[in-house]
């Protein structure tokens, strides 16, 4: 054991603890003073370098979806071009915001200087098109015609170019197969908004600044579903620019395919055979004014019966859809918005409303059968009918004696309306309604999808106004203020009915219930309504949901989400009276009927055509011209604005269009090899394993040869007809 006592090891360790204590104080000291001057001495410029380190994100636009018709045809697709945009960011950095670099390039390009900058300024409220609508830090489109020599010289010459690129990017296409430009249904695209961008920001569907969105037509309602997925690769970059390494890379993936029940053979029929009704209407003189028709707007719905799909959808004025694809010029905005171009971006079968005229008198014959009136008992069509000391007169004044509903159909008799309309007010409690009034014809237009949304697979479709008790007096505490300022009472007929409005506007009179009954005075109705209507009449009582869409389909073609016919609601009559209203549209087309003339010769034995024209007054224009026909298989309905009558516009274009279909001559023979759709088309395009899909070659419609040998392609090449 030693002797040493521990307290001797003491001065040792002591000491050994005070060179430890100062190595780590000078250590700490050390430390401390670097940090001094990393963070006070330099931290600014070590926060500036620190600050050019930073994430570069670099978008590929998802290839946009094609838009098909049924058969698989393109209706809207993508081609690629040189596009040559400009970045605002980089621009906005220069002295002269970028005017030099912008000129120099508008050298290039063959442009104006002038036009290359509006195209780059952003749009508001006080700033006319062109403009750019879209993000602000965006690359904006400045052409995408660019020639290959056009795209070199940028490259080339890239120091002269400053936030100019010129690269290969897929564009939107409406090649308009046989001319089928299918304006409206199709719709347009434009570049994303910034608030755009922030309302989906949190969405399962959120927005990139480089994406394009539709604005109207299918390529708005299916817009998710077309639209894709970007690609984004996340590179981090020094403040020079030079890529340090990829920090992230989501691949993008492209849009889906829409096929569509749209024909684009019946299609093109539908368009041409429209234009040339109105063109034709134009060169009738109206009775009434002296003047020639206006012809002014028309449409035309061409459904399936039996599923509510749409084989075609016409609407004039129209437009090339092109025109939008990498910006609109001032020029072509003002030619499709200003105040003399009749507004072609409105699809007038389902935007377009007016008076139905006659072709309503299949709901007013329902209306007065729910009433408890027999279809098939005797009414008397006088010339014209009484009220007080109004008259309201028949159609030229003619009367054919007692005769049942489905004959009023036949020769479109308005005194049996009038009188079963007044009669049914007057049950009703006229002026001073009872508490329990049936309003049977007001309910029946409601009840056959009047006054609603059809449910249309596209954006923007107006309800049309059913003047019922409850509008009249919603209607008159809106104007009440406006009819009493403006009317006088023995006045101009415009002041005198101001005049009267501001008294007792409020009242659903007998006049108006008369009018209303053959589908005049204050009701509105759209084309997709009654299209909507005469096929539930053809098929047995169902309304559909008129759709565009049959299938969307992945671009690698193995998902497949088919769009089923889907219902709104059942015709408000029995199967009796349905074959009644059926037999008496029949009847519309035989011998005496309204339509006879424009039927000679049609098979009415092995292809049944039903009718019922109409032509509706308008105070302080012409007539408006209807005409609504359906077969067992297909309804269309037609309509012109200041076209005169239902049969006498509209009638040869409606049956050309059934004609094209069937494969029918003038005498009634059908060939199949040239019928364009027969029967309706059943299933969808054949789709290749590679996920695209199968186009059948498509040519333009020959019409037979009359007798006499002649003929022409009505269809082959673009036509004189468009503007």
């Amino acid at each position: 054991m030693s002797n040493i006592p521990e307290t001797g090891r003491t001065p040792r360790v002591q000491t050994r603890l005070v060179i430890i204590q100062v190595l780590v104080v000078s250590l700490l000291l050390t430390l401390g003073g670097r940090l001094w001057y990393l963070q006070i001495r330099n931290g600014d410029e070590y926060a500036d370098e620190a600050n050019g380190n930073h994430v570069q994100r670099v978008v590929q636009p998802a290839v946009r979806g094609a838009i098909l018709d049924a058969r698989g045809v393109p209706l809207a697709d993508n081609e690629t071009r040189l596009v040559v945009s400009a970045s605002r960011t980089e621009l906005m950095k220069m002295k002269d915001d970028g005017e030099a670099v912008l000129t120099r390039l508008a050298g290039v390009l063959g442009m104006e200087p002038k036009e290359v900058m509006d195209k780059v300024r952003l749009c508001n409220a006080e700033t006319p098109q062109p403009c750019w609508n879209g993000s602000p830090y965006q690359p904006i489109p400045v052409t995408d015609e660019a020639t290959t020599q056009q795209a070199l010289q940028i490259r080339e010459r890239s120091e002269d170019f400053p936030g100019i690129t010129a690269e290969p990017t897929a564009v939107r296409r409406y090649p308009a197969p046989v001319d089928a430009r299918t304006s409206q249904v199709l719709g347009y695209l434009s570049p994303v908004t910034d608030e755009e961008i922030q309302k989906a920001k949190d969405t399962d569907s959120p927005y990139l600044r480089s994406d394009q969105v539709g604005r109207s037509g299918l390529e708005r309602t299916y817009d998710k579903e077309l639209r894709g997925q970007a690609g984004v690769t996340s590179y981090e970059v020094d403040k020079l620019g030079r890529v340090m390494g990829e920090s992230e890379s989501d691949p993008g993936v492209p849009g889906s395919n829409l096929v569509t029940s749209i024909d684009a053979r019946v299609q093109a029929v539908a368009e041409a055979e429209l234009h040339e009704a109105m063109k034709t209407a134009r060169t009738q003189v109206d009775k009434i004014t002296g003047r020639p028709y206006e012809a002014d707007a028309g449409a035309v719905v061409v459904m399936e019966s039996r599923t509510g799909r749409v084989i075609a959808m016409a609407s004039q004025p129209d437009y090339d859809p092109n025109s939008w694809v990498g910006g609109i010029s001032a020029k072509d905005y003002a030619k499709l918005t200003g105040k003399d171009s009749n507004y072609p971006l409105l699809n007038r079968a389902i935007q377009g409303q007016a008076a139905p005229g006659s072709i309503f008198k299949v709901v007013s014959a329902s209306a007065a059968v729910r009433a408890g009136y027999d279809f098939n008992d005797r009414y008397n069509c006088s010339s014209s009918y009484s009220l007080g000391s109004r008259s309201f007169a028949n159609f030229e004044s003619q009367g054919h004696g007692p005769i049942t509903l489905g004959e009023a159909l036949k020769f479109s008799c308005n005194t049996v309306f009038y009188a079963l309309g007044h009669q049914e007010w007057k049950r009703d409690g006229g002026i001073k309604p009872k508490k329990d009034a049936h309003d049977w014809f007001y309910r029946t237009a409601h009840d056959f999808g009047l006054g609603s949304e059809t449910g249309i697979d596209l954006p923007n479709e107006v309800t049309g106004r059913i003047p019922d008790r409850q509008w009249k007096k919603d209607f008159w505490t809106a104007n009440k203020d406006a009819w009493c300022k403006q009317g006088k009472k023995g006045g101009t007929y415009v002041e005198q009915i101001a005049y009267e409005n501001c008294l007792e506007g409020n009242q659903l009179k007998a006049g108006d219930s008369i009018n209303f009954s053959i589908g005049q005075g204050d009701i509105l109705v759209t084309p997709i309504q009654m299209a909507t209507a005469y096929a539930a009449i053809s098929n047995g009582g169902t309304l559909y949901d008129p759709t565009i869409g049959k299938a969307v389909i992945s671009p690698d073609g193995k998902k497949i989400t088919e769009i089923p016919p889907t219902s709104h609601g059942r015709l408000p009559i029995g199967k009796k009276t349905i074959e009644d209203l059926d037999k008496g549209l029949l009847s519309v087309v035989g011998p005496g009927g309204t339509a006879s003339w424009r039927f000679g010769g049609w098979p009415q034995d092995r292809i049944p055509m039903r009718a019922k024209t109409g032509t509706a007054q308008v105070y302080g224009k012409q007539t408006t011209s209807w005409f609504a026909t359906y077969t067992d298989d297909y309804t269309i309905v037609m309509t012109i604005s200041q076209g005169g009558t239902g049969s006498g516009a509209s009638g040869p274009a409606v049956r050309n269009i059934y004609e094209a279909m069937y494969g029918l001559d003038e005498q009634g023979n059908q060939d199949l090899k040239r019928a364009l759709l027969p029967a309706p088309q059943k299933g969808l395009p054949k789709i290749s394993p590679d996920g695209t899909i199968d186009a059948p070659e498509i040519r333009p419609y020959v019409p037979p040869a009359p007798e006499d040998g002649t003929g022409t392609e009505v269809l082959a090449g673009p036509p004189a007809r468009r503007d």
